[in-house]
């Protein structure tokens, strides 16, 4: 597969993974090429001072996904996978103060949060709706060094750059011929497949064991740790979430509802679809509250693959340690075939590419886990992403919250579903993934940008008086 596992599936904290942990991500590789890593402008003298703009749909929906709070904490010096959120508030008002960033291996460098940060609300730049320029000036005022980068989704930041070459090169971009499997497509997968007999977890776990991966079951394991430890903690906390909506947490009194009628011995028919979705919702208001979650394949969409992943471990017979992990080897082998034939992005395909990618993820999961064969698992993911075509990405307020939360339930129950007619058939289907993956960019190109991650169209221009 050309996307490792572990960049599909990473550790990271809310709201957003492309306007939050991605402008932070750009924040620390521009003082990494400060500390030496570019070269200067010619003329400049000694670096003293920094600015940062943020475009299109940064721009846009930033503030409520705290795409501002991003920057600065990136140049700060933290990163994702390893800032601690009770901390951060102290942080940033200590540089509101001083107004100067300290940092390792670089002068102290002058940065007002207020003043060198610009939200610019014009028309975004060309590469990607998520669009950021970085500018270092010396003491003078002379440019030092400018770097643009993207925010292309999942976390995943590209210099213009590396954008334009990616593009004239696309095969460059792909899976490494040292692979022992490498497949950039669900055909070239089931092919592959086919021709050894190995599962598609088999084949991925080959994958990372050549790029060097050591520990993976420990790694896996570290993921469904803290996949269900968000949601743990979602079930257990109540209150209302940040941002100015003020929308109240469901989970937790969902699932003491749910344990209330289990002990009665007269659930619903419909229970599993609940279960599921208050897993679902439990990790989604932790991100919508920054909480510490599990990127699968982006924050808007954390809660799908965890909740089914839950919902398999605890509602499911044959459950073993070695199905737990080929479930997320599976699901992350479709995650990277739908990155690199299409988007997870929000902002440049709509939410078919974030939730419709972590239900087609989860699907395949699930499928793995319940017995089925690659075709099945292929039909699966089909399945789940075909029916989350033309999904908009319209947030109230910028906020990863309506119509967020819920939709992570409604994907975990379509993954689910689509399991289950796969899991009914022998893998044979009219329309291949690939093809579906087709739709799925060719239909976020056609998309109106307010539709886009931009909140100016859709749920997020319609919402009651208050």
């Amino acid at each position: 597969m050309s996307v490792p596992v572990f960049e599909i599936f990473k550790h990271g904290i809310g709201p957003s993974s492309s306007h939050t942990m991605g402008p932070m991500v750009a924040a620390a590789r521009f003082l990494d090429d400060l500390r030496g890593g570019a070269e200067r402008i010619p003329g400049a003298g000694e670096v003293a001072s920094v600015r940062v703009s943020l475009h299109g749909s940064l721009a846009f929906t930033g503030k409520g996904h705290a795409s501002d709070r991003a920057v600065v904490l990136g140049l700060l010096g933290q990163k994702p996978e390893t800032l601690d959120p009770e901390a951060a508030e102290a942080m940033i008002e200590g540089l509101r103060d001083s107004r100067e960033l300290r940092l390792d291996g670089l002068p102290p460098l002058g940065f007002d949060p207020e003043a060198d940060l610009l939200f610019d609300y014009g028309p975004a730049l060309p590469l990607h709706a998520n669009g950021m320029i970085f500018r270092a000036f010396d003491r003078g005022g002379n440019p030092f060094l400018t770097t643009t980068y993207y925010s292309v989704g999942g976390g995943f930041v590209q210099s213009e750059a590396e954008l334009l070459a990616a593009r004239e090169a696309p095969e460059a971009g792909g899976a490494p011929s040292s692979l022992p499997y490498p497949f950039r497509s669900a055909r070239e997968m089931l092919e592959m497949g086919e021709a050894t007999g190995l599962s598609i977890a088999a084949m991925t776990r080959a994958n990372e064991a050549a790029r060097g991966v050591r520990d993976l079951d420990a790694k896996l394991d570290a993921l469904s740790e803290t996949m269900n430890a968000c949601i743990d903690r979602g079930l257990s906390l109540d209150g209302i979430l940040p941002g100015g909506l003020k929308v109240k947490r469901r989970a937790r009194a969902m699932h003491a509802a749910l344990l209330a009628e289990r002990q009665s011995n007269r659930p619903a028919p419909h229970v599993a679809n609940e279960w599921m979705s208050v897993y679902a919702m439990a990790v989604n208001e932790e991100n919508a509250a920054g909480g510490r979650i599990v990127t699968a394949p982006t924050n808007g969409a954390a809660g799908t693959v965890p909740a089914v992943l839950r919902y398999w471990l605890d509602h499911c017979d044959g459950v073993t340690e070695a199905r737990r992990r080929d479930f997320l080897l599976t699901a992350a082998a479709i995650g990277g075939i739908i990155k690199t034939n299409a988007s997870i992005s929000g902002a440049e395909v709509g939410c078919q590419g974030e939730v419709g990618s972590a239900a087609a993820m989860a699907a395949a999961g699930f499928c793995a886990a319940m017995g089925g064969s690659n075709a099945q698992i292929e039909n699966a993911a089909e399945i789940a992403l075909e029916h989350h075509l033309g999904m908009t990405c319209d947030p109230a307020g910028g906020l990863v919250q309506v119509p967020c939360i819920e939709r992570n339930a409604l994907g975990a129950i379509k993954a689910v579903s689509a399991a289950a007619l796969a899991l009914r058939g022998d893998g044979t289907h009219f329309m291949p993934l690939d093809n579906c993956i087709k739709v799925m960019l060719e239909t976020g190109r056609d998309m109106n940008t307010k539709y886009k991650e931009t909140s100016t169209g859709g749920i997020a221009v319609n919402l009651p008086e208050c």
